[in-house]
């Protein structure tokens, strides 16, 4: 397989909260292109999870919706590793070697580790200090070439760039250096309803289109969607929140729709409330199969089962050979 295909990707897809349309198209819609050129290793991170949710009672109907929801926008199992972080075992022995290589400064000056603390003061724990360390072993495990990432993750991809070269220097070449991958286009960040920021799937969630959300949901949202009285003058400069209206348009509705509404505004004519309901039913048709194909994959534990293990034993091979040749280079073959 991997002879055929251009190299080794490998990323992590958190098993907390929903997916949302900016995970859609900020990552899983390469995803998707990415399993057809790529020796591919997509994991749900349920072990990253307990950092900041040590509460386990969420964990399996959290861990299939989110495999689910990954089938449905078009990943598919036989085509990619698809696997749960706690089922590939050798990822802890690699953790733990890489602890031995990482050090107390680099890692509390992490800027997510400091966001961590801020908001869970109360739960500082030696893992969320070792983030970036499981990180790099679930990507160093996989020998993986290419991770595709987003800007808050590269610094913790950095780090895992210095601990392959550090365990490379020190015992022997084993890993290749990964590097951040998204077929060399600017990342797509899908911007929030309201004007601000982006789609995100813990704050305002009001704001963000969600694939499990139903109709009705999108459409009230997209209705509160912030707007103004409109241009008065014809080539207006157009403000940030209606660029953003527009932004989210492009995303799922048809070119000639788009230029439609462009043509409105600059002409001074537009009706946003037309706009948003045209918006809105796009988003529907948009997010509506996928919801559909979600559920119906969330409710055969018999197929998920067989995904889970099918991941499990491509991703333990791969993670096998991996740990065969660090025990050797580091010296731990006594017999």
């Amino acid at each position: 397989m991997e002879n055929r295909k251009k190299g080794r990707v490998m990323s992590g897809i958190r098993s907390t909260g929903f997916l949302h349309l900016g995970n859609y198209f900020g990552a899983i819609r390469n995803y998707v292109r990415m399993q057809e050129e790529y020796d591919c290793f997509f994991m749900v991170a349920d072990i990253h999870t307990l950092t900041t949710h040590p509460d386990t009672k969420e964990l399996k109907p959290n861990v299939h919706r989110v495999l689910a929801e990954n089938i449905a926008c078009g990943l598919d199992p036989e085509k990619v590793a698809l696997y749960c972080q706690s089922h590939v075992f050798e990822t802890a022995e690699l953790y733990l070697y890489l602890n031995m290589l990482a050090y107390k400064g680099e890692l509390e000056k992490t800027t997510t580790f400091k966001d961590k603390v801020r908001q869970h003061p109360e739960n500082v724990n030696a893992g969320l200090l070792t983030y970036p360390v499981l990180m790099a072993a679930d990507i160093l495990l996989q020998r993986a070439s290419y991770v595709p990432v987003g800007k808050d993750q590269e610094q913790h991809l950095e780090m895992s760039r210095n601990f392959a070269n550090r365990f490379n220097h020190r015992y022997g070449e084993v890993f290749p250096e990964p590097y951040a991958f998204n077929f060399g286009e600017d990342l797509v960040k899908v911007p929030g309803l309201d004007g601000s920021g982006k789609m995100s799937k813990s704050e305002n969630q009001n704001a963000t289109i969600f694939l499990a959300d139903d109709d009705e949901t999108i459409r009230k949202k997209v209705m509160k969607a912030k707007t103004d009285a409109g241009p008065t003058t014809p080539n207006t400069p157009m403000p940030d929140y209606i660029a953003n209206i527009f932004g989210l348009m492009k995303l799922v509705s048809a070119p000639e729709v788009i230029a439609r509404y462009e043509n409105d505004y600059n002409q001074a004519v537009i009706r946003y409330g037309d706009m948003k309901k045209q918006l809105a039913e796009d988003m529907v048709n948009f997010v509506a199969p996928i919801r559909e194909k979600t559920e119906a994959i969330r409710n055969d534990e018999v197929y998920l089962r067989r995904v889970m293990e099918l991941g499990a034993e491509k991703a333990r091979k791969s993670a096998a050979e991996t740990m065969e040749k660090v025990r050797e280079v580091m010296g731990l073959k006594y017999y």
